[in-house]
Order: structure tokens, then sequence, then C-alpha cells
């Protein structure tokens, strides 16, 4: 089955949960399913971003598009506390040029309880183009 697919009014591409278990994995589903046939590959959540604006990839830019997250359940295990905690303690040995001070008060806000996990971020930065993107969780 495809991960891309048209009905009238608008895309539907899949990014299944399945498929990775990581936040590297997940770089790699999106590149795959919203990069297709291209040599762009996806490595950052800014680039995440970038991908959704559109214009690039799958679909053109303000082209409506449904993005259904399969098993996200899963991805929001697999890119929880822990795999967020490993996120930011990487960002603040790796030092400039991150914002070590910032990235340490997220870890400490992730470990209260308070601060977004990696599936959080994800969610908001696909929220960020509600414009043209529904996003369907199952």
């Amino acid at each position: 089955m495809s991960n891309i697919s048209n009905n009238n009014q608008h895309k539907v591409i899949v990014i299944n949960g399945d498929h990775f278990f990581d936040l590297p994995g997940f770089y790699e589903e999106v590149s795959k399913v919203f990069m297709k046939d291209t040599d762009w590959k996806v490595g950052t959540l800014d680039g995440f971003n970038d991908i959704l604006y559109g214009g690039y990839g799958v679909f053109d830019n303000k082209e409506e598009v449904q993005i259904i997250w399969k098993n996200s359940l899963k991805s929001q295990q697999d890119l929880g506390v822990e795999a967020t905690r490993m996120f930011y303690e990487s960002k603040i040995i790796q030092g400039k040029p991150f914002n070590v001070e910032l990235i340490y008060k997220k870890l400490e806000e992730l470990l209260v309880g308070s601060g977004q996990t990696l599936f959080d971020i994800l969610i908001e930065i696909i929220q960020c183009h509600e414009n043209n993107i529904t996003l369907i969780l199952e």
C-alpha cells in the first residue's frame, strides 16, 4: 500500500509508527513519505517543519493535506520522556550552536512532568500548519 493517496479534496499522507522507534527513524519515515523521489532528507525538527510548507516533495504550497499517523500510541511511547531526555542531553553535550541554558530549562521541565516530549513537539509542528494540513492520530 502506498503512503500517499489522493481523494477529490486533498492528498493523504501516512506516517506509520511501526516503521520507526526513535527520532532518526521518524526522520527516515517522513523523508520517505514526504520527500519521495527527491534527494533531500529530513534530519532536524526545523527540517520537518520546513517540508510541511510544501512546494517540494509530494505536495505543493498550501495544498490541502491530511496526515494519518498510524500506530501513534507506539510513537508517543517511543518519542516520550526517555527519548526526549536523551535528545536534550546530547544537545547539552554538543554545546554550540545550541542554547544550552534553554535546553537545560526544557530538560528540567520534562523531568518534572510539565515539559513537552519529542512526540508533543512533532504534533505541535504539524498543528502549526493547520491552514492546509489536518492530522489524524490512529
